[in-house]
């Protein structure tokens, strides 16, 4: 059994196809197939069903498929570890950032590691706080930035700071007029929101479901100069921290009646090997808090 079969193995089994997974891995197709063929002669069972056009995993696959991916794991930390030997000159670091987060929060964070760690490559990956959570759990991520509800059993959490979601819309907009907007009264609103990767979008349709309407969504976007563009032409309301809608003139911002609150957190894998670089980068977070990462 080699390396190379259970690195193609895992793509096609997240793909659920060969043709796919040959693009993904920039390889020719019937390499794929023969390595999986060999794999599946090695072990003497079937780890793909293929009687259907999307190939899915057997039983037989799954079990495989949490062992492979077992073994790429500590694979991957072993490597991250013997590159520790050498000093944090020569460090990256990957990093997932939601929408919002790479608007208004994480330019600054940038901009102070930066300076602290001149040498150390940030690479990041944008989107939703859901999916990001979903990439730090497969251990594809170093760490996220994230906001979210709920607590992960293997993500360790440290908290940054806590937003407030405002309604945004244009200054024209009647309701601008009132100091804060219950959140009933938006029935009849047209909805422009991030996409549903989001926490923003799960705790604003939480709200829809709470005051019993479903919302009129005419767009949804991971891109917030998007949805601000639009919010500018009066097309609809959207739901940002007020720190990004001051950035416009013709934007406005008013709170929610009850309030919808985003807890912002600094999140990785407890599992999953830290590096010298993501460590120093965790201290950078919570060294204000005089906490440092053991």
């Amino acid at each position: 059994m080699e390396l190379r079969q259970l690195e193609y193995f895992q793509v096609v089994s997240r793909l659920n196809s060969m043709s796919k997974a040959a693009e993904e891995l920039r390889i020719a197709q019937p390499s794929v197939s023969i390595a999986i063929q060999k794999l599946e002669e090695e072990l003497g069972v079937s780890l793909f069903d293929r009687s259907r056009r999307q190939i899915t995993l057997t039983p037989e696959g799954i079990i495989f498929s949490q062992r492979a991916n077992d073994i790429l794991s500590r694979i991957d930390d072993s490597v991250s570890e013997m590159q520790d030997f050498r000093s944090l000159q020569t460090g990256s670091i990957k990093i997932g950032i939601p929408p919002m987060i790479g608007v208004f929060l994480f330019p600054h964070i940038f901009a102070g590691f930066r300076k602290q760690y001149p040498h150390i490559k940030l690479t990041a990956v944008e989107g939703g706080s859901l999916a990001i959570e979903n990439l730090l759990e497969q251990g594809r991520l170093d760490i996220g930035i994230i906001t979210r509800s709920n607590s992960s059993s293997v993500l360790e959490t440290f908290p940054i700071t806590t937003g407030q979601i405002h309604v945004c819309m244009h200054s024209n907009h009647p309701l601008n007029k009132l100091s804060s907007i219950p959140f009933s009264s938006l029935s009849d609103q047209p909805f422009i929101l991030l996409k549903e990767d989001t926490y923003n979008r799960q705790a604003i349709m939480a709200e829809c479901k709470k005051y019993h309407f479903t919302p009129q969504i005419i767009f949804s976007s991971s891109q917030i100069e998007t949805i601000i563009s639009l919010v500018e032409l009066e097309i609809g309301i959207s739901f940002l921290f007020e720190s990004i809608a001051q950035r416009y003139s013709t934007i406005r911002s008013s709170p929610l009646s009850d309030p919808i609150h985003s807890h912002i957190v600094l999140a990785w894998n407890r599992d999953k090997y830290l590096s010298k670089a993501s460590r120093a980068f965790i201290n950078f977070i919570t060294g204000m808090y005089q906490i440092r990462c053991p």
